[in-house]
């Protein structure tokens, strides 16, 4: 993949993809005595056997299972966040959604708390939205000719590589700022998988090893874990705890708002209210990535963008028309920067934060510098022109 996507420091945002691409795993593998032991594989025979095996027509089999994310980042103590479901609250603790799939129209995902659960339940034409903090149902209506969005990928459409030269494509990249190598007595979720283990060569990344376990016997992605230098657990997880592949009861696709409960309506597309500040925040970003330099490349690279915090908050402001100190990112930062170390150099000076996988850098003169990397590859990013 292009500029080391695959191995950067971005990848642990990116292994959330690893629930959908594992509702597409197959039967349940029989039990077996003692640690499984799979039969052995290189690297770019698994990577093409499991580009072969999810390139399979048939479609997504009918499942339900339970899916565990946990972040132990090292992060100062964060403040309140919105709810469960805010994306602040990732950044720390254990998650739960459970997931049930039918077809392509029966969907049901439920984030479960201590004393609440949200919904998103989809039935043929209908879906709903539920959340009984608030005791709210929302129907949602897509409207018709609504473009999805588009995915920019490296990667070739299946069409223009075997399985065996896209494995080669992504090891290529990923062999270069890598050692690779391949586990095949793990399990996940009771199913025996193979761990796709990469580890990186530069000795400036704060990342020890990225496991991708991928399941024994169809190869989709059931497990994503990211060491940390000098850890033995994982500083971020996400995966499969527990999978089954029977389709689910009908009752669990039927939903009808509690008496009581307060019904809204919403019309989703590129007119509607969520469209615009859909397009508001993508163009937001667009402005953003024409502003961003990478410095280096692969587990090294850095990443520097304008940022300002007093921009940060005016747009929440704008955007939800009061200051919310419970789910806002500006008092995230704020609240992290608490604890930031003031640092100098020739390139100027700032405050530094590093957690166990990620150094960040906020700098006087209005940069943000972002990496796996340890305070002295930052610093010495900070001073590249």
């Amino acid at each position: 993949m292009r500029r080391g996507t695959f191995v950067r420091w971005g990848v642990p945002i990116a292994a959330a993809a690893v629930i959908g691409a594992a509702i597409g795993a197959g039967p349940v593998i029989a039990a077996v005595s003692g640690d499984p032991v799979l039969p052995e594989r290189s690297a770019e025979q698994l990577l093409a056997d499991a580009a072969a095996a999810t390139g399979k027509a048939g479609g997504v089999p009918p499942m339900s299972g339970t899916v565990q994310q946990t972040a132990s980042l090292g992060l100062p103590a964060l403040p309140q966040t919105g709810g469960p479901a805010s994306p602040l609250s990732l950044l720390s603790g254990s998650h739960e959604v459970k997931v049930w799939y039918g077809a392509a129209d029966k969907l049901r995902v439920a984030m479960p708390t201590q004393l609440n659960e949200t919904n998103l339940i989809v039935n043929g034409g209908q879906a709903w939205y539920w959340d009984s903090a608030t005791n709210t149902a929302t129907k949602l209506t897509i409207k018709p000719g609504t473009p999805t969005a588009a995915h920019t990928t490296p990667l070739p459409r299946e069409t223009e590589l075997t399985p065996q030269q896209l494995a080669e494509r992504l090891l290529a990249d990923a062999d270069k700022h890598s050692t690779v190598r391949v586990i095949n007595t793990a399990e996940v979720a009771g199913r025996p998988v193979y761990q796709l283990v990469l580890a990186p060569k530069e000795e400036s990344s704060l990342v020890q090893e990225i496991r991708f376990a991928l399941d024994g016997e169809t190869y989709v992605p059931l497990q994503v874990q990211v060491y940390a230098k000098g850890s033995a657990e994982p500083a971020y997880q996400v995966g499969f705890t527990q999978v089954t592949f029977t389709p689910p009861a009908a009752e669990n696709f039927a939903f009808t708002p509690p008496a009581g409960a307060k019904v809204e309506e919403r019309t989703l597309g590129p007119d509607s209210e969520v469209g615009a500040r859909a397009e508001e925040r993508a163009e937001h970003a667009r402005e953003v990535a024409g502003d961003l330099k990478v410095v280096g490349e692969g587990w090294s690279a850095v990443a520097v963008m304008p940022f300002s915090l007093s921009d940060l908050t005016a747009a929440q402001q704008s955007e939800s028309g009061e200051k919310r100190s419970g789910s806002d990112p500006a008092a995230l930062v704020d609240n992290v920067l608490k604890s930031a170390t003031p640092v100098s150099g020739t390139w100027g000076s700032g405050r530094l934060v590093r957690t166990k996988l990620v150094t960040a850098l906020l700098t006087d003169d209005g940069r943000l510098l972002v990496g796996a990397v340890t305070p002295e590859a930052i610093t010495k990013a900070a001073g590249t022109k």
